[in-house]
């Protein structure tokens, strides 16, 4: 076999007969070329500003890890879009460049109002704003991370010539070295996927204003490969990130204070972490009933039960949360575990997608319409007090009047609390894309849509209404965005609670009083309901131990 090494090599499947004078030429002559070699110029001659003391280059070294090449008081603004995970992977990318020397800004001094649409409408504002500090100021580099880096990377970096920086959801370690290339006035990107990367020795730097709520990634990348979905080709193959990484950052977030987490990650209850020797088994990974995947099933490993049983021991006054699951992975132990964890949340999101069987086969969800009816009733037999949410896509491809109505009346028959409904938007790289025909035409799509939310809100009324009378724990946020007389706060079932911001005894049946903070657990008591939210009257302040 041939080797690359720092030196030519020469293969050959000729036999060696003996050395000829042609052959000591040739030697001579490489000896030469490798004392020059030797003596010439390294790769950081060529790196402009750098000083080499080539004395202190050494492999593997204390100075190896040294960047040497990176600029000084250099700023970072970062603007997050879209799901929980883009803003995990903004703490990430954060924990990294601050440890490079980077120093982190609140706020763009130019910029006066918030993106109004888009990411593409807000890379026009930023493109204007750069090209007039150039003028006064220091240079500006514009990056995209995450999906929309990997998915749109030809655009964004030859189209629209809009970015300096690209780095898929895979890449935040070489953030460094491709905001290094762009300082040198030259576009930079890795959008490459990995098959290993978790950043499980990166601790993410969470950035919340309250902080009082945190997330926490467990895993990244799908397997699934549903037919409508961009995530196994923007974020890779599944993978888990080790068990004892994931209870170190809870248990500092715990130390901070911060009063719920939520686990995240594209499937985040196929949780299976094969990090140790000691998680490996024969075990089959047990799905829900009537449900199976498009890959075989997997065997061995830490499961989502186990770390969730780990998670939640953490501290008991944590609220435990976790997203986005898949329907398929709730075997009975994960409902039993949830039901009996005082701090682990009664509420559970199950995406649906579509009411159809003709539809969801196309989807390739795994499951038919009564399998998953029959893990809605499995689900509140084990846990009577569940709340309930879901996503549905309105004009899947072939989508006909007979399967919207069929996902109509799943609605109905559930009855959820909370829901995420879509029209159906093409994805290049997708199965659909490639075998499926997006037949149904845009205004039939957003009048189905339509439909959806309203009997969505029909049934979501009726379903907070039931709750009029009782008394919710709930964890306060903070000052309610339409009233600064009133809090806000959550539910277990993370329904959003609305109440007067008044001081209230601080124990039940307590007379002494105190105010009400950000953080603080308190009893409410639900006086009316809407689709949206609820509204109450504060009885006391609370806690998980006392729930």
């Amino acid at each position: 076999d041939c080797k690359f090494e720092r030196t030519p090599r020469y293969c050959s499947n000729a036999a060696n007969t003996g050395v000829t004078s042609r052959e000591s030429r040739t030697s001579v002559l490489l000896d030469k070329f490798r004392t020059q070699l030797s003596s010439g110029p390294g790769f950081q001659d060529f790196i402009t500003g750098v000083s080499v003391n080539k004395s202190n280059v050494t492999a593997g070294g204390e100075d190896s890890e040294k960047h040497a090449y990176l600029s000084e008081d250099l700023g970072m603004y970062f603007e997050t879009y879209g799901c929980q995970m883009n803003v995990n992977d903004t703490e990430i990318a954060w924990s990294i460049l601050e440890k490079k020397g980077y120093q982190r800004t609140a706020d763009l001094t130019e910029v006066q109002e918030k993106a109004e649409q888009t990411i593409w409408n807000r890379l026009q504002q930023l493109t204007a704003m750069k090209k007039k500090r150039l003028k006064s100021h220091a240079p500006m580099k514009i990056g995209i991370l995450g999906c929309m880096a990997e998915r749109l990377k030809t655009e964004l970096l030859e189209r629209e010539k809009l970015v300096d920086v690209l780095a898929g959801p895979d890449a935040y370690r070489d953030l460094p070295r491709l905001l290094t290339v762009a300082d040198g006035g030259h576009q930079a990107s890795n959008v490459l996927l990995s098959l290993e990367e978790t950043y499980a020795d990166i601790m993410p730097v969470h950035y919340v204003p309250q902080g009082n709520s945190a997330f926490v990634s467990i895993m990244r990348g799908c397997d699934n490969m549903c037919s409508y979905c961009i995530v196994p080709f923007t974020r890779g193959r599944e993978r888990s990130r080790p068990v004892s990484s994931i209870l170190e950052e809870i248990r500092m977030l715990s130390d901070q204070g911060v009063k719920e987490v939520t686990l995240l990650g594209q499937n985040v209850n196929s949780y299976r972490d094969m990090s140790e020797e000691q998680f490996y088994g024969s075990d089959m990974t047990k799905l829900s009933r009537g449900f199976k995947t498009v890959y075989q099933t997997k065997q061995g490993g830490l499961r989502f039960s186990d770390l969730l049983d780990q998670v939640s021991r953490i501290d008991p006054d944590m609220r435990i949360r976790f997203t986005s699951p898949h329907p398929k992975d709730f075997p009975d132990e994960v409902l039993h575990l949830i039901a009996e964890r005082g701090n682990i949340c009664k509420q559970i999101h199950l995406p649906a997608q579509s009411g159809s069987n003709q539809v969801l086969k196309a989807m390739r969800r795994g499951y038919t319409r009564e399998a998953y009816l029959d893990l809605v009733e499995n689900v509140r037999r084990i846990i009577p007090e569940v709340s309930l949410s879901s996503d549905f896509i309105s004009g899947f491809c072939g989508e006909t009047e007979d399967d919207h109505q069929q996902t109509l009346s799943l609605i109905r028959e559930v009855g959820y609390n909370v829901g995420f409904l879509f029209a159906y938007s093409l994805r290049k790289k997708t199965h659909a894309y490639h075998r499926l025909q997006d037949d149904v035409p845009a205004e039939v799509k957003q009048r189905r849509l339509e439909e959806c939310i309203s009997v969505f809100r029909e049934e979501a009324v009726r379903v907070n209404t039931a709750l009029i009378g009782s008394t919710q724990l709930v964890l306060v946020e903070g000052e309610s965005k339409r009233s600064a007389k009133d809090l806000c706060g959550r539910t277990d079932g993370n329904m959003k609670v609305i109440f007067p911001k008044d001081n209230v005894a601080l124990e039940p049946a307590e007379s002494q009083t105190g105010p009400i903070n950000a953080g603080d657990y308190v009893l409410v008591k639900i006086l009316s309901a809407t689709s949206q939210s609820l509204r109450g009257q504060v009885l006391s302040h609370g806690s998980l131990r006392s729930k």
